[in-house]
């Protein structure tokens, strides 16, 4: 649809939407009314061509979506229930219209459709009665018997065979179609159209009225012409119709199976026999369904509304198209009654005004011959003396039969050359119509033709309790109940020539439904048939004409107005309107064309070229003044735009300007605030660190203190029962070597003194005095011998105290040792302290020998402990190992001793002789002296070769310290934000207490041997805070703070676990 809504007429291939397209165009422009007539044999698409057209002027002048229920969509929704009600399947379409339909689309001003209106024509009454085979019953009994178990319920309705009115024929469903989702559809058509939902109802309850009415029969009563209900299924058909319609059941069958018949004299009621009784019922239905059918286009019309106002309409007319059966009826006469209408108004639009235009016009055209069907339609309509007119006299007649009437027809028209009497039968009667021959059966003519309510059907439907029902049999005035007759055959001429008035008023479109085939199977075509249809039509012939002819003619004043602006250098001139019409034609090129005395006549197409033009023109006008509107339009809105954008800007920057202030004051603030609360964490947490390394370092440096006092006690202990120990041994081996030598002397003296006992008296007296002095110089050197052995005894017992005192220092100092290297890179104060001390300790020491000291420095640079032991152990036995050397010059010096007192004996009288043993001593002594200073310079040389080893691991040492005091500060300055922020979450509410049960507790453990010192070093447990800056220039500056977790732990009453952080600080 959109595709041709924007292409001119002929642009695109033939389609109904272009014919659409045009009338609607055609209407806009030139404030003319049109029509376009569907017209064709039946089957051959006219309902779905006209429901294509409707569904495109709606597109055309529909409005726009969100409007609610609008009147196309009303209009569009009409058709579903319009077929619901007037659609049958016939022998030749399964969808065919049994009723005539012209649909009003009013439009106004600006072009949408404001108003609709719709006429029917001639309703199918008897098909509501009777069916051929196969055709069907109105499709909406059908849609009921399929609808929802609910619906079928409430009308006892059912299988629809079982049903008189339906299963007259062996079709009940159609291919493709679903009735129960029709059903719906047609239910959601009504509430478009604005049926209301009670109204529905009762639309359906008098349609299954209409279905168990039929199946009420009548057998012979008591009396000979009268006639009474059949069975029980009939009472039960009866009662079921009585209350669908509302009305007493009694009072239904008075009315269907007896007469009122009305003299001057008197009211006689008088019973019918059963074939009247059954053609009352079925009278009594087909009234019912037109008066039904009647309301629902009513109230079609007043729910969609007609516009007053309006001065644009396009009609769409739907009608049926021309039909040949073996059994023609009152019914085919009508259609193609109609037919015949239509053919000859497409032939007096098409030939006669075509031509009479040209004749009257003057302008040079060769008549064309063509068929008319005036003479057909003069003995149908002709008054009097036509086929419609000799019809209502002859119902007029009470003895009338359809051979009388038959033979009137053969008398008046026998000489006429359309009509013809068929052989072998008495009622039948064939018209030769433009389309072809067809016969007629005038048997149901009478009947059929008669349109009128029995009293007795008017009366009871008249009282019924429904108000619907009621409504659609309103009392019937005075006059009309006096003449009860009435012609459908004159009703449907009358309304025919109102639809020819208002075609005619109209400037009409044609569109001929062409059925391609009988067998109602697509893409088959049957060229006869085709070209029969084509040829009946008169589209052959139109073609010819338009072809021949000028299709577009138009006023001198009309053209000019519309063309005008194709050159408008003649509005500058004064020229005749002949010669501006010619002026433009020849500017635009065109030739074939021809002026008249007041139209200008146009070839096919060239209305359409000059409306090109046209368009192109005011295309091009429009768009330059839409280029200057749109130009000040854009130049005002931009301005607007820029001034609106610069205020938005403005305020928008103050905004954000403002914003950002905000934003920075909160940022400063916060920095303060954060800058303060770390200043008093970081104080917190530095006094918390101040008291925990002073409380650290104060136990330490007492445990140092309290461990070098026990050690000095243990040492003076030790030196004191080691110096008596060492003196008594010395005193008792004195004593006992005096006692020995005194006794071994005496001894020897006695045995010396008896053998010179008898010597002479002469030398008794020097030798005494010999003896004396001997005895004298003996006791000198045994003073000498004791003073110098003493001196050596206190020497050695020195240096054995020193020694155990080195040793025991040298295996404490290893644990030490050992911790230090441990805990070095924690705890840099305790290393300075215990570097002090052992600096001290060292120096002490150094002054007490040189063997201390190197057994201080091997035992020191020892880095495991076994190792370490067995060379403490070895320093030892080496001490020892010392010590017997000066113990044998001991020994050898109290021999000497003996053997200079061996000497000093009183052979040897001489005092050179004992001082020679004097320098003899004196040489043993040297000699001693001289091994002991050679011992002690080899000691000193491997003293500077461990402290040089020492020195180079102590380097060593102090550089992985350092590494790992770098990592460590990495480490901790990394979570130092984090625990900064964690500890003001957790420390909050308990920073007081929390300090104050945290405060570190000195181990006292420390001072046990190296196994228990680490042991104890591995239970305890330690953290580490974050220790301040340092440089490896200073290692002093390594803080290192030590808490015992356990003894933390053993407060847990008063400690509140708050995290792992917690214990850090």
């Amino acid at each position: 649809m959109e595709k041709y809504k924007e292409a001119s007429f002929k642009e695109l291939g033939p389609h109904v939407f272009a014919i659409g397209g045009i009338a609607y165009r055609e209407m806009i422009n030139e404030d003319r009314n049109k029509c376009i007539l569907v017209s064709g044999e039946s089957g051959s698409g006219k309902t779905e061509t006209t429901k294509m057209l409707m569904r495109y002027l709606a597109y055309f002048g529909g409005h726009t979506a969100g409007e609610g229920r609008t009147v196309e969509n009303q209009v569009l929704e009409s058709n579903p229930v319009l077929e619901a009600f007037g659609n049958a399947k016939t022998v030749k379409n399964n969808n065919s219209s049994r009723f005539g339909k012209f649909v009003e689309i009013q439009f106004d001003d600006v072009g949408r459709i404001s108003g609709a209106a719709i006429r029917t024509y001639l309703l199918e009454r008897s098909r509501v009665c009777q069916v051929s085979d196969p055709e069907r019953n109105y499709h909406c009994f059908y849609l009921l018997c399929a609808a929802p178990p609910e619906d079928a319920e409430r009308f006892k309705l059912g299988d629809p065979k079982s049903f008189r009115y339906l299963n007259q024929s062996s079709c009940y469903e159609l291919d493709g179609v679903n009735d129960a989702e029709e059903y719906l559809a047609t239910r959601r058509a009504m509430d478009v159209v604005g049926i209301s939902e009670t109204e529905q109802d009762a639309i359906f309850r008098i349609v299954a009225a209409i279905l168990h009415l039929g199946n009420i029969e009548f057998c012979k009563g008591e009396d000979a012409d009268s006639s009474s209900l059949k069975d029980e299924q009939s009472m039960f058909h009866l009662q079921m119709t009585s209350e669908l319609l509302m009305c007493d059941p009694n009072s239904l069958e008075d009315a269907l199976c007896k007469r009122m018949m009305v003299t001057p004299e008197e009211v006689i009621k008088r019973s019918l026999d059963p074939l009247g009784a059954a053609v009352s019922r079925d009278g009594l239905a087909k009234t019912i369904y037109s008066r039904l059918f009647d309301w629902l286009v009513n109230k079609i019309n007043i729910s969609i509304g007609q516009d007053s106002h309006s001065r644009r309409l396009i009609g769409v007319l739907d009608i049926y198209g021309f039909e040949s059966f073996k059994t023609n009826s009152f019914e085919q006469f009508c259609i193609n009654y109609t037919n015949e209408k239509l053919q000859q108004h497409f032939n007096q639009h098409v030939f006669k005004m075509e031509q009479g235009e040209y004749e009257k016009e003057e302008i040079d055209w060769s008549y064309v011959e063509f068929v008319d069907n005036k003479d057909v339609v003069d003995l149908i309509e002709k008054k009097p003396g036509g086929i419609i007119a000799l019809l209502d006299e002859a119902c007029m007649l009470p003895k009338s039969t359809p051979e009388t009437f038959s033979e009137k027809l053969y008398q008046t028209f026998k000489n006429h050359k359309r009509f013809i009497k068929p052989k072998l039968t008495r009622s039948d009667f064939t018209l030769v119509h433009y389309a072809g021959e067809v016969q007629y059966q005038s048997d149901q003519f009478l009947d059929k033709n008669k349109d009128y309510v029995v009293a007795e059907h008017q009366d009871l439907l008249n009282a019924s309790k429904c108000s619907f029902v009621s409504g659609l049999f309103p009392p019937l005035p005075k006059a009309s109940s006096k003449s009860k007759f009435s012609s459908i055959g004159a009703r449907f001429k009358l309304q025919l020539q109102q639809l020819m008035e208002t075609l005619n008023l109209t400037e009409p479109h044609y569109i001929r439904c062409v059925k391609p085939n009988n067998l109602l199977q697509p893409t088959v075509f049957d060229n006869a048939n085709v070209l029969h249809q084509l040829r009946s039509g008169g589209v052959l012939e139109a073609i010819r004409v338009k072809c021949a002819g000028y299709p577009t003619n138009r006023t001198f004043i009309e053209f000019l107005k519309r063309f005008i602006i194709l050159a408008p250098e003649i509005l500058k001139g004064e020229y005749e309107a002949d010669d501006a019409c010619k002026w433009i034609l020849d500017k635009k090129g065109l030739t074939g064309f021809q002026i008249g005395k007041s139209k200008v006549f146009l070839r096919a197409g060239q209305m359409a070229e000059l409306d090109a033009h046209r368009t192109k023109v005011l295309g091009e006008a429009a768009k330059m003044i839409q280029g200057q509107v749109r130009t000040r339009l854009t130049r005002e809105r931009y301005v607007l735009l820029r001034r609106a954008s610069v205020n938005i800007q403005a305020n928008w920057r103050a905004n954000l300007a403002r914003k950002i202030s905000r934003y920075m004051k909160r940022e400063e603030a916060a920095i303060k605030i954060q800058k303060n609360l770390r200043r008093q964490i970081a104080i917190k947490d530095y006094g918390n660190t101040k008291s925990s390394a002073v409380t650290l370092q104060s136990g330490l440096r007492t445990m140092v203190a309290r461990h070098e006092f026990h050690y000095k006690l243990k040492s003076k202990a030790a030196t004191v029962i080691q110096s008596y120990w060492r003196g008594y041994s010395a005193i008792t081996d004195y004593k006992k070597l005096k006692r020995a030598s005194l006794v071994y002397q005496s001894k020897l003296r006695g045995r010396i003194a008896r053998k010179q006992l008898g010597q002479s008296n002469q030398a008794d007296k020097k030798k005494e005095t010999e003896h004396e002095r001997e005895v004298e110089l003996s006791n000198r050197a045994e003073e000498a011998v004791d003073k110098s052995f003493v001196k050596h005894s206190d020497e050695s017992g020195d240096e054995d105290m020193g020694h155990d005192r080195e040793t025991t220092h040298s295996i404490q100092e290893d644990d030490g040792t050992e911790k230090s290297f441990v805990m070095h890179s924690e705890h840099s104060d305790d290393g300075e302290i215990r570097h002090e001390r052992e600096t001290k300790h060292t120096t002490i020491q150094a002054d007490d020998g040189i063997e201390k000291s190197f057994v201080m420095h091997s035992e020191h640079s020892s880095d495991e402990e076994k190792g370490h032991e067995r060379h403490t152990e070895h320093t030892i036995q080496a001490d020892d190992g010392i010590e017997n050397p000066f113990v044998l010059d001991s020994e050898n010096l109290y021999n000497n001793f003996s053997d200079v007192s061996h000497i000093t004996n009183p052979f040897r009288d001489t005092e050179i002789e004992s001082l020679t043993a004097e320098v003899e001593m004196l040489k043993a002594l040297l000699q001693v002296e001289k091994q002991r200073a050679d011992i002690s310079e080899r000691k000193c040389d491997e003293a500077r070769e461990l402290g040089e080893r020492r020195r180079k691991r102590l380097e060593e040492t102090e550089k992985r310290v350092y590494q790992l005091q770098d990592s460590l500060n990495r480490l901790l300055y990394s979570m130092s934000d984090q625990f900064s922020q964690l500890k003001s979450i957790l420390r909050s509410t308990s920073m007081s207490s929390t300090m104050a049960a945290s405060a570190p507790v000195v181990r006292d453990d420390l001072a046990d041997s190296s196994e228990n010192s680490e042991a104890s070093s591995t239970d305890s447990d330690f953290t580490f805070p974050a220790p301040s800056s340092s440089s490896p220039d200073n290692p002093n500056q390594l803080q290192v703070i030590v808490q015992d977790l356990s003894t933390t732990e053993a407060k847990g009453t008063e400690i509140k676990k708050e995290g792992g952080f917690e214990d850090y600080f």
